[in-house]
């Protein structure tokens, strides 16, 4: 009998949900939420944080990942015990590569962005200043699992189907673009989206190992040590 494909594990009921909370995620999301929030205020007579926004931003986005997701992420969390041993060596070699190619790539970066600064990397760290405990939470634990849902297991796992090419392309510049096309829009420049290219490398690495070791978690590890190290430094 062949053997079972992983792009083959998300059902049509659940790229369908998928298609429309990454829609709703990617589009709407960063520009809808503070206008909600400051909506709930007044209803409720109440100040709300920005740590708090936050926290309960990506809470949000967490239950209603694994809601639409369960069956997914069952399936996923099986094959990973099942391949335990070759899901551990695709992480170590994708922690060695992306941290091999991400140093080429920001040298890159510098030389055509110049002096623009990485607002997502900016605003990480300022909310690490002001709310330290929740944002490891969000940055290392929450925002690497719904990504990588979404970017991974729902663009990449079912564009495969399709186009292996097309999968990585349509993957990697979407997660790029995630992390850059608000900034653009805020300051009216579009030269922000060149640091696109300081993600291409991550999304292009995250969909390698999740593609090698047939099972999601892998990639989710990876975006969560990569997070991790990353605030390590910052907080250094």
């Amino acid at each position: 009998m062949a053997k079972r494909k992983f792009t083959t594990y998300m059902t049509p009921g659940e790229q369908i949900a998928g298609v429309i909370f990454f829609v709703i995620y990617l589009l709407v999301l960063p520009f809808a939420t503070s206008p909600l929030f400051r909506l709930a205020a007044r209803l409720l007579g109440v100040t709300i944080s920005p740590a708090l926004q936050n926290a309960i931003y990506y809470y949000v986005l967490f239950a209603v990942t694994v809601i639409i997701f369960h069956g997914f992420l069952g399936r996923t969390t099986r094959h990973l015990a099942d391949h335990l041993g070759g899901a551990c060596r695709t992480f170590l070699v994708g922690l060695i590569a992306l941290y091999g190619l991400n140093e080429l790539v920001y040298r890159l970066t510098r030389l055509l962005v110049g002096n623009h600064t990485n607002l997502n990397d900016t605003a990480i760290s300022a909310q690490i200043d002001t709310a330290p405990h929740m944002t490891l939470l969000i940055v290392v634990f929450l925002a690497p699992f719904v990504e990588e849902v979404l970017f991974r297991g729902l663009v990449f796992g079912n564009l495969k189907e399709k186009s292996r090419l097309v999968a990585y392309v349509v993957s990697c510049l979407l997660f790029a673009l995630l992390h850059v096309w608000q900034f653009a829009v805020v300051k009216q420049d579009a030269t922000y989206f060149l640091l696109m290219i300081q993600y291409l490398v991550p999304g292009l690495v995250l969909a390698w190992v999740y593609e090698h070791s047939g099972t999601l978690w892998t990639a989710v590890a990876l975006h969560a040590a990569t997070n991790a190290l990353s605030v390590w430094g910052i907080l250094g």
